[in-house]
């Protein structure tokens, strides 16, 4: 078995030879050697997990492309046959039936271990609310291990699965990953069903992903993802493979001076610092973006009406035995009773307010960058504040479902005393193939080990660069280019960043009159007449690239272009007609570079711009 156990590391061992049953009985040994009661809630019997591997046949990657891999359940997912408790014995029962995020893995040939330890029906982001013992953080055991997915997160630090199912309302699939070393993906609201969970927030629960590896947390998601008629909260949501490399006009937020928090800690301000800099290596500057809306949507999760979604989920427990719950879970849940049906309709309206707010900041950036929390937090330390510093560990997670986005927690670089840092990638929901193409550089560039293991990150497995069976081709030229106006118009519809390149010298290119936003027209000539202009490519499903091209207005249309790689993809044209009134400006090359020279000497950032962006 691999020091860390990545999916592409089991199926490489083998294809040369290796069983699943050696692999199974290393897990076992690990975690004999652990020595760590609080990871497993219900671990299943070597022999129970050999039967399952045996049953699995021969070596096929191909139909089961998760064959032979190890992995774990957070203990408020059902998995038929298993007690789901959510760290309450007085509350657990059997389900008949599997989750389907569960059995869709299971039938991808993975092999289940057991369920793992929370913090009481997932309400905390420490790991520490649970009447068990709790799981030690993997790499410090005076930490916490975060929560509420405590049990998943440890399991992966340690290699004894390759991946771990936890759930994320408000952070607990972050939390916990940065604390340990290892990624945590939170996926678009609805993408993965969430049908078989026992809800902390109904209308907030998503199931996340614990991995090494960003590419082995994506591809767990991918297998699991798909809309469910059953669940009235599964949303049928594009998820595009990860680019093949990141948009050259990608736009990079990060938290402005008023926003970052650190709980007074410089040696996490400073590590976080020195992830930035490895972030401008790989795009840029960023930006730094005020997050107050943000903090705002933020304080409605405890401090708001959404306590009551806690409440609702476990009423009849709650109600005739609370005394079977945890103490700090029991105060946190029981506040639900201060707010009334009033209360609730006035937090939605605050909460679509804020929501109208933060949705503006996406305007101007692509991704936003955060520490995954603002400092680690010792045991000792929450036994003497265990509300106020859990919420601290919430600061830049609690507002993310509530705004509808996805989230992809990575280790950075650590502190200069060897404790854990993390950093956190956000983006509107349906951009996690993006988050998955920055994360996974990142996460190498930081040069820190997988987990526990000292083995190293793998290079980036990045997306194709050409469109797939199933994909089509755009190249765009203007408005639609990465990090410009109508960017979204394509991304919202789960297109992919393929590749940069320029046309051949066959065209002209146009400023065309109107806007905003200013739209450039791309005229081809006689072979050799004009001038090579630069490009993006994208991957479109072919119903998306149709309701994409339903929406173009005259005098654009889609034709085929040539383009200096030798391809011919469907992109922009103009007709003729339509540049009459235009501004030939194929001189520049590039709208991009036209669109500079035009703002040179303007007053930028804009005065709606400058809500969002620090203007130094």
């Amino acid at each position: 078995m691999p020091p860390f156990p990545t999916i592409s590391a089991l199926h490489a061992a083998y294809a040369s030879g290796l069983g699943p049953r050696e692999v199974l009985a290393e897990t076992y040994r690990r975690l004999a050697v652990i020595d760590d009661p609080g990871i497993f809630l219900t671990l299943l019997p070597e022999a129970e997990t050999f039967a399952a591997a045996v049953a699995l046949g021969p070596f096929d990657p191909i139909k089961k492309p998760l064959w032979g891999v190890p992995f774990a359940v957070k203990d408020n997912l059902d998995v038929a046959g298993l007690p789901t408790t959510a760290a309450c014995p007085d509350f657990a029962f059997v389900p008949s039936e599997t989750a389907p995020c569960v059995a869709r893995l299971l039938a991808a040939g993975a092999i289940l271990i057991g369920k793992t330890n929370l913090d009481q029906f997932a309400t905390g982001l420490v790991g520490l609310r649970t009447i068990h013992p709790a799981p030690r953080n993997a790499l410090n055991a005076d930490l916490v291990p975060g929560g509420s997915s405590s049990g998943s997160a440890v399991a992966v630090a340690h290699g004894l699965v390759a991946f771990a199912l936890g759930t994320d309302t408000a952070g607990s699939g972050r939390v916990p990953a940065g604390l340990n070393n290892v990624v945590g993906l939170k996926p678009s609201l609805g993408s993965v069903s969430s049908r078989g969970l026992l809800p902390a927030c109904r209308t907030l629960d998503t199931v996340s992903v614990f991995a090494g590896t960003v590419a082995d947390a994506d591809r767990v998601f991918r297998i699991m993802a798909g809309y469910d008629a059953a669940d009235p909260y599964s949303r049928a949501l594009p998820v595009p493979t990860q680019p093949a490399g990141l948009p050259p006009g990608l736009r990079v937020g990060i938290p402005d001076g008023a926003s970052l928090r650190f709980g007074g800690d410089p040696l996490s301000e400073a590590a976080f610092a020195a992830g930035l800099d490895d972030l401008a290596a790989l795009t840029g500057r960023p930006d730094a973006v005020v997050l107050a809306p943000m903090f705002a949507t933020a304080a409605l999760l405890y401090d708001g009406p959404w306590v009551a979604e806690r409440y609702q989920a476990i009423r009849p427990l709650i109600e005739t035995s609370p005394q079977s719950l945890h103490p700090t879970t029991r105060a946190v849940i029981g506040r639900a009773t201060a707010f009334t049906a009033a209360d609730a309709f006035a937090g939605l309206y605050q909460l679509a307010e804020l929501r109208r707010a933060a949705d503006a900041l996406w305007e101007y950036i692509d991704v936003l960058v955060v520490p995954t929390y603002p400092r680690p937090v010792t045991c000792a330390e929450l036994e003497v504040d265990p509300i106020g510093l859990n919420s601290e560990l919430g600061t830049y997670t609690n507002f993310v479902n509530l705004l509808d986005l996805c989230a992809l927690a990575v280790p950075g670089r650590f502190r200069t005393d060897g404790l854990p840092a993390g950093l956190t990638l956000i983006a509107p929901r349906g951009r996690d193939g993006l988050l998955a193409a920055l994360g996974a550089r990142l996460h190498a560039a930081a040069g820190v080990p997988i987990g526990t293991s000292g083995e190293s990150v793998p290079v980036s497995e990045a997306g194709p660069a050409s469109a797939g069976p199933d994909e089509i081709e755009l190249a765009v030229i203007g408005a639609h280019l990465s990090g410009l106006p109508l960017n979204h118009e394509l991304t919202g519809l789960g297109a992919r960043f393929l590749r940069a390149v320029e046309t051949q010298a066959d065209y002209r290119l146009y400023a065309l009159p109107g806007g905003p936003p200013l739209r450039p027209g791309l005229l081809r000539v006689a072979a050799g007449a004009g001038a090579a202009i630069a490009a993006e490519v994208w991957a479109l499903s072919p119903a998306a690239f149709g309701r994409f091209v339903a929406a173009i207005p005259a005098p654009l249309g889609i034709g085929t272009l040539r383009l200096a790689d030798g391809t011919s993809p469907k992109g922009f044209l103009v007709e003729a007609e339509g540049i009459a009134s235009g501004t030939d400006i194929t001189r520049y090359g590039s709208w991009r570079r036209y669109l500079a020279v035009q703002s040179a000497g303007a007053d930028r950032p804009a005065a709606a711009e400058r809500q969002f962006l620090h203007v130094a």
